[in-house]
């Protein structure tokens, strides 16, 4: 492959108080999967954000070439004219449409206005074989699971006669098949001469799929390697500015007595009461123990603990013990009172309010703390906001910054912060590092760390082995609503782990 289908030469941007991009460069061959790297807060969405039109030109100062010729991108529309496509990390496709109206929306084949649906629907299969989605094109996105839906979002792309595709965390919500398939896809496409730039937290991934790879930090181009010259822990590093010798740093803590039991617990689906998305659930975690929980997206684990939390609505029954008394948890209230927390899996939409500032947000859980005859008290809800920033390091311009403007790693620390106001016995933590960067991952991890050394209990739900095998003091595995397995730190292995969660003994 020889020159590039796009270069980004000496591109600043700046926002009030903040230089977001400081005389970046970036460089894409034709026809390959190029990766870029980068802590929460590098740059990267900002630099593709110029790139797709979303900044428009005047916004920032530099230059774009594509196939050799300079582009001044004044909109979205002159950028995709270009054959530039952004597959964004929060979907837009418009559910109560169909998947071709999806696909061909803003662009419906047409004669004198009046939209020609034969054509429309008969091209969309065209497109929508390319990205194997076998499916009716009439079928509404709705009924559609998330990794269709970006198969939707792709085939639009395509419908555009993309050459430079841009996916910003695109397997950030897939199943490991789905993430099989969506790899797939992007090998035929790049086969085809379609050109990729894939940004993604997953280095696993990363290593799989790309040629390139270029990382920023800081909003500067820290450098560019081809993969197959560098290692995992060498592009870690560069993302981070530092060695992270152990990406794990589990401590071993001499755990206390059992502080939370869990009985015979079940759980119903709220749509169809007969069916039972967790069956007949017992186990207990210790005062300062991880209490990992493994399993396949669907399995149960999200609905146990969110169940548990009283913040399910399908209905359940069983019984639940803290410091060996029985507690009836009817609502998240109830649970909080009872001394749990709960880091949600999905932050933006359960764990923050985006409009509201970080002291808003860090104080929410626990406002009755700071009240006096109903009158809120705004120097010690102030004065605790600025100690958990503090404490955990998040970085933010001020406590009134919004926590929308904050990155995802600083904004799940908010959310960790929200909670540990609540001073809890009992954390428990879904999906603790979905969607952030390494270094926001190691931190978190540390966190936790500490939680450990002063007693509390944490129960982790995640979809990635490497950080259950990483940082658990045991492993509880569901498979379809049961559990099907329990593994010692010293006894687990990813192998032990997947049979239990495929079903096997």
């Amino acid at each position: 492959m020889a020159g590039y289908i796009l270069e980004m030469r000496n591109i600043t941007k700046e926002f009030p108080g903040v230089k977001a991009l400081n005389n970046v460069n970036f460089k894409v061959r034709p026809g390959e999967i190029h990766a870029l790297c980068g802590e929460n807060g590098a740059g990267k969405s900002t630099l593709m954000k110029i790139l797709s039109g979303v900044y428009p030109y005047g916004t920032y100062s530099g230059e774009i070439i594509i196939d050799g010729e300079e582009q001044r991108f004044n909109n979205i529309a002159s950028s995709e004219a270009a054959g530039i496509a952004i597959i964004n990390q929060e979907l837009t496709v418009v559910k109560q449409l169909t998947i071709g109206e999806n696909i061909f929306l803003g662009n419906e084949p047409n004669r004198y206005g009046i939209i020609n649906w034969h054509q429309l629907y008969y091209e969309s299969k065209k497109w929508m074989s390319a990205v194997k989605l076998e499916i009716n094109p009439q079928t509404k996105v709705v009924n559609l699971g998330v990794g269709h839906q970006q198969m939707v979002e792709i085939a639009k792309a395509l419908s555009k006669k993309a050459k430079i595709l841009i996916l910003d965390e695109p397997s950030a919500a897939l199943t490991e098949n789905e993430v099989e398939t969506l790899m797939d896809i992007l090998r035929t496409l790049k086969n085809d001469g379609v050109t990729c730039i894939y940004i993604s937290h997953k280095i696993n991934e990363i290593f799989e799929i790309a040629d390139t790879v270029t990382i920023l930090r800081d909003g500067e181009t820290i450098g560019t390697k081809p993969i197959d010259q560098t290692t995992e822990n060498e592009v870690i590093a560069m993302m981070v500015g530092r060695e992270l010798s152990n990406r794990f740093p589990r401590i071993n803590h001499e755990t206390g007595e059992v502080i939370f039991e869990v009985k015979n617990y079940n759980v119903f689906d709220p749509d169809n009461p007969q069916r039972k998305l967790v069956d007949n659930a017992s186990f207990n975690v210790r005062r300062g123990e991880i209490l990992g929980i493994a399993g396949l997206m669907g399995a149960g684990r999200t609905e146990l603990m969110s169940s548990i939390f009283g913040g399910f609505p399908g209905e359940s029954y069983g019984e639940v013990y803290i410091n060996g008394q029985k507690v009836e948890i009817k609502s998240p209230q109830d649970a909080i009172n009872n001394g749990l927390a709960m880091v949600t899996e999905d932050r933006k939409r359960y764990g923050l309010v985006l409009i509201h500032d970080v002291k808003k947000n860090l104080t929410l859980a626990n406002l009755k703390n700071y009240c006096r005859s109903g009158v809120i008290n705004p120097n010690e809800e102030i004065h605790e906001s600025q100690e958990m920033v503090n404490s955990l390091s998040i970085k933010t311009p001020s406590l009134e910054t919004k926590v929308n403007n904050l990155s995802g790693g600083n904004q799940q620390k908010v959310v960790v912060g929200k909670w540990l106001l609540t001073r809890p016995l009992i954390l428990i933590m879904d999906e603790p590092t979905r969607g952030i960067d390494v270094g926001a991952k190691y931190e978190i991890y540390s966190i936790m760390n500490e939680l450990k050394k002063q007693g509390v209990a944490i129960i982790m739900i995640s979809s990635e082995l490497p950080e259950i095998l990483g940082m658990s003091d045991r492993i509880l595995v569901i498979y379809e609503g049961k559990i099907n397995g329990e593994f010692r730190h010293d006894e687990a292995s990813q192998e032990k782990i997947m049979l239990a969660a495929t079903g096997g003994n």
